[in-house]
């Protein structure tokens, strides 16, 4: 009883901490939040709304303060906050959630929502039984028996694999896997497993996929044929430090990381401006 009633405590302090979270997105973003907000984003009684602005005030009243003419709490000079970090990244993927269809744009804690564009990204064919099945394996450690249509073979073929993890690569979501007929981790497209026929028990685990589990880090800069302006420019753009930025990616990942970043060429192959990044360190992560 008393580890269930723990739970329940964590529980309570974990939901209260999340609306003192968005009190404080609210106030550094918009400038501004109300009890509607709060009652509108989760689902809480008026009551509950006024009790968490209130506490939230108790231990903080330099944050916010209540304008009688506009009837609404407005962030105070001093805004310091206590739950969140401001993060623009997050600020961004609330808006690709919301103009994706994945969050509704009522319960997102950017409000008013600006006018957003990006371009368009193609609908995969992932059927949700296969999803489903993977994700079952992924967690009870099983191998599958998929008949998959690869890119060399015009009809599909039957192979048992052992997925460990999910893995996006910017377009596309593929099952990282051990593969019984190649003997060796690979990646599998997803929107190619055409059916799954049976379930087994795994051979191997994550801990075995040596290129999965090794980070490398790439070491970015710009195209030493740009000018001085334009090098301090982009050097804005990636966040570089002395005209270097960092990225670490898994090994496994390495392939879909320069493709994305435009790095899986010959910079000489390219204008400069077209090519405005290099890869610093290629010799050493290849």
């Amino acid at each position: 009883m008393s580890m269930t009633r723990t739970s329940q405590k964590r529980k309570k302090n974990w939901t209260v901490e999340q609306r003192y979270q968005f009190i404080e997105f609210r106030l550094f973003w918009s400038g501004y939040i109300n009890r509607s907000d709060l009652i509108e984003v989760f689902g809480i009684s008026k009551q509950q709304a006024s009790n968490d602005l209130a506490s939230y005030i108790e231990g903080r009243k330099s944050n916010l303060t209540y304008d009688k003419s506009l009837r609404t709490y407005v962030r105070g000079k001093n805004f310091r906050p206590r739950f969140l970090t401001p993060d623009a990244n997050e600020f961004f993927s609330q808006l690709q959630a919301v103009d994706q269809g994945l969050l509704d744009e009522g319960k997102s804690w950017v409000n008013p929502l600006p006018s957003y564009g990006a371009p368009p990204t193609p609908v995969r064919g992932v059927s949700a039984e296969v999803l489903r099945d993977t994700y079952v394996a992924i967690r009870d450690r099983l191998a599958l028996h998929v008949s998959y249509q690869s890119f060399s073979r015009p009809e599909p073929g039957w192979r048992w694999i052992e997925p460990h993890s999910f893995a996006f690569d910017g377009f596309r979501w593929h099952a990282r896997a051990f593969c019984r007929n190649d003997n060796m981790f690979k990646d599998f497209l997803l929107s190619r497993i055409i059916g799954i026929e049976a379930f087994d028990e795994a051979t191997n685990s994550i801990e075995n996929d040596d290129a999965w589990n090794t980070e490398v880090t790439l070491k970015i800069g710009p195209h030493p044929d740009l000018s001085d302006a334009q090098k301090y420019v982009i050097g804005l753009d990636y966040g570089m430090e002395e005209g270097v930025t960092e990225i670490k990616v898994r090994r496994a990942m390495l392939y879909y990381a320069l493709k994305r970043l435009g790095l899986d060429t010959d910079p000489a192959a390219r204008r400069p401006q077209d090519q405005q990044i290099v890869l610093l360190n290629r010799e050493e992560i290849m």
